[in-house]
């Protein structure tokens, strides 16, 4: 078993009957709806929404019962990855390039649960590029007022266009190298007009549950303050 696999399967196991669940995106994601997928067919009764087109069509393949967001008016978990993770659960999210829409999901639960492999663990955020969703009309000056922040931004793509977001947003892929403090680089990113949503979770995760090379898990809890 990979170490992804290892850290989803154990946060699968705090799903509960009757939970209404919030299902993440990304490599390790994939694992922990696969293993949902495995509990319901099992008999286990949870009703979920996804944070993205691919995990709404692999839970629905799987079985997984998904609900719209005018069914449910919140959540009581999401099980979603990290690109980089510190000691006290700032993360960055987005590599996958379902930010906005896995920021929502997680803030519209009561707890989010984080699954990662050990490389995704560090002491200062930043060496992963912080990807941005930012609208297209204009995007060369949003791009511009990224820059001034220190960073160097770059427009991600797929194959020769520009990459676009389930939501039709860019995303800017900014390398900061080293954030020095997540929470005042989050007010200044929401200063600007067209930034949509960044990948800077502060406050939001509450568990982290890392899986190691050698085959065993570290669990980290913080209050998350929510």
């Amino acid at each position: 078993m990979n170490v992804k696999q290892l850290a989803a399967e154990k946060a699968v196991e705090y799903v509960q009957d009757g939970m209404k669940v919030g299902l993440g995106t990304g490599s390790t994601a994939y694992w922990a709806i696969r293993k949902l997928g495995e509990r319901v067919n099992e008999g286990l009764k949870i009703t979920a929404v996804a944070t993205s087109q691919a995990s709404e069509d692999q839970a629905r393949e799987l079985g997984i019962p998904l609900v719209s967001f005018s069914e449910v008016d919140s959540l009581d978990l999401t099980i979603d990855g990290a690109d980089e993770l510190d000691g006290t659960l700032q993360l960055i999210k987005g590599g996958g390039g379902a930010l906005l829409r896995e920021k929502i999901v997680a803030m519209g639960s009561t707890r989010m649960i984080v699954v990662a492999d050990e490389s995704k663990a560090v002491t200062t955020l930043g060496k992963f590029p912080l990807p941005v969703e930012i609208v297209p009309f204009a995007w060369e000056w949003t791009v511009a007022d990224l820059a001034k922040l220190g960073c160097k931004p770059e427009l991600r793509r797929s194959g020769d266009e520009l990459y676009k977001t389930d939501n039709g947003n860019y995303i800017a892929d900014c390398r900061f190298e080293a954030i020095a403090s997540a929470a005042d680089l989050a007010l200044s990113l929401q200063r600007i007009p067209g930034v949509v949503e960044h990948g800077l979770f502060i406050g939001i995760a509450s568990m982290a549950i890392v899986g190691k090379s050698d085959g065993t898990i570290e669990i980290i809890e913080v209050d998350s303050g929510r």
